[in-house]
């Protein structure tokens, strides 16, 4: 009775104080649903709706994103984050037009197997594009579900995250009269993003405050458990910022690992000589314009300090050539795949040269 009352009181709500003009909203495509869908993967909707709509716009359909290249997905994600989302989300869409003709899959378990699909990200594509009673639980509804149920423990853990998807499937509409599996995994996702937030959450405007567990103990700060401290390694690099004319030099970076697939300054250990690396790899000789300041970039997992050398090429040594870089204008660069720390060092080079 409890479960058929918390799922009726968020379709009311949703239907009456919820989002419904988000961009990705009111289609039924299954396309566009799973681009919002893979592009909302830790990121914020306000940052999302402009790459979006930018998205759709270049690629409207699964075969236009399977015909263009990866440098201009890329391109066009350059700034999101996460680059392996873009990757993924290229290799899926040449997939599918060569696996399933260019139609998108129905089966949840079809839709699972393709790259970069969880198993949250699969149940909100049928849900929403085919209207299926499948269960979802992203970050939003995984804080929603701890706190209203008092679920201890990290998310992220095996454990607590198989007791949150048991809730969440115990908790899904048992019809779907009018709709109602899309209103109400809505409302999961509306909730958790306007009024059970993160930090400070609103809870004396929630529809389901009197059954929140978190709410009548006043733990609404303590949950769900944050992950557990690890501090942040610090790694450092030096990001070689190499000019000729109006030109710089950049580098294709391998297509795994972190910024996989984008084109990057060149990169180097702090204890490498600079003048003897360009000379050796690139043969050229350099020399040095001036002190740029370092800046840091936060990962998930570790922080990257990135030391800059603004360089200028005085002469060609030897005929050294390298596949996977390119001589390009900084306007030129600009319009490429780059990670943001580059497209930051590349916009504000201009009161260095």
């Amino acid at each position: 009775m409890q479960h058929l009352k918390f799922s009726v009181q968020l379709i009311r709500w949703q239907r009456a104080h919820g989002r419904h003009q988000l961009p990705w909203q009111n289609t039924i495509d299954p396309y566009a649903i799973w681009l919002s869908e893979i592009m909302l993967q830790q990121t914020r909707v306000i940052t999302v709706i402009p790459y979006y709509l930018r998205f759709l716009r270049c690629y409207p359909d699964v075969k236009s994103l399977s015909l263009a290249s990866l440098d201009e997905v890329l391109a066009l994600w350059s700034g999101l984050g996460y680059y392996s989302r873009g990757r993924n989300l290229h290799k899926t869409a040449c997939l599918i037009v060569s696996d399933y003709h260019g139609k998108f899959p129905r089966k949840i378990e079809l839709i699972q197997q393709l790259p970069g699909i969880g198993r949250s990200t699969a149940a909100a594509i049928v849900v929403f594009a085919y209207g299926k009673r499948c269960a979802i639980l992203d970050g939003n509804v995984k804080r929603v579900l701890a706190r209203h149920f008092g679920v201890e423990g990290y998310p992220g853990e095996k454990k607590t995250e198989a007791l949150l998807w048991k809730k969440a499937e115990e908790l899904l509409p048992k019809n779907n009269v009018k709709g109602n599996i899309k209103a109400y995994s809505q409302a999961l996702m509306d909730l958790g993003a306007t009024i059970c937030t993160r930090t400070k959450p609103k809870c004396v405007v929630c529809p389901i405050q009197r059954e929140c567990v978190a709410f009548q103990e006043h733990r609404e700060d303590k949950l769900p458990i944050p992950r557990p401290y690890k501090p942040l390694v610090i790694k450092e690099t030096v990001m070689l910022m190499i000019m000729r004319r109006d030109e710089i030099l950049l580098e294709r970076r391998p297509p795994m690992g972190i910024w996989g697939g984008l084109w990057c300054l060149p990169e180097i250990p702090t204890s490498v000589n600079i003048s003897l690396y360009c000379a050796q790899r690139f043969g050229i000789k350099i020399k040095l314009l001036c002190h740029i300041p370092s800046i840091d970039h936060a990962f998930t997992h570790f922080k990257l300090r990135i030391y800059p050398r603004s360089l200028k090429v005085v002469s060609q040594v030897s005929a050294i050539s390298q596949s996977g870089q390119k001589w390009t204008s900084f306007n030129g660069a600009l319009e490429m795949g780059i990670p943001t720390p580059v497209r930051n060092l590349l916009n504000s080079n201009y009161s260095y040269r």
